[in-house]
């Protein structure tokens, strides 16, 4: 029994690992979100940190106009970002959880 433990613990430390990897790679992934008529540009990691912003200098005359762009679209990218996140990092702690009876959750 004891040993059986010691392995699902050594298993969950390696996975917490692959983990921590996983969430760094992350912050190399590029999420590219644009407005439909490209007029505003979003880049983010799939950590969702913001990268770039790019506005058109049409939408510097309407500051309404532009806080609509910037909703919609940092929304949209925020959304492929996350959906990225949780994919690869539900992956990677799907792979690593130890048999547990019971624990059938992740399958």
């Amino acid at each position: 029994m004891f040993g059986d433990l010691m392995g699902m613990m050594g298993k969950i430390k390696e996975t917490q690992a692959k983990v921590a990897e996983t969430k760094k790679r992350l912050d190399t992934v590029l999420i590219d979100e644009s407005s439909s008529d490209n007029l505003l540009k979003i880049t983010l990691t799939a950590n969702r940190i913001l990268k770039n912003i790019e506005i058109d200098d049409s939408l510097l005359e309407d500051k309404e106009q532009l806080e609509d762009y910037l909703i919609l679209t940092l929304n949209k990218a925020i959304k492929k970002a996350s959906d990225v996140n949780e994919a690869e990092l539900g992956a990677v702690a799907k792979d690593g959880m130890p048999d547990i009876p019971g624990m059938d959750m992740f399958k």
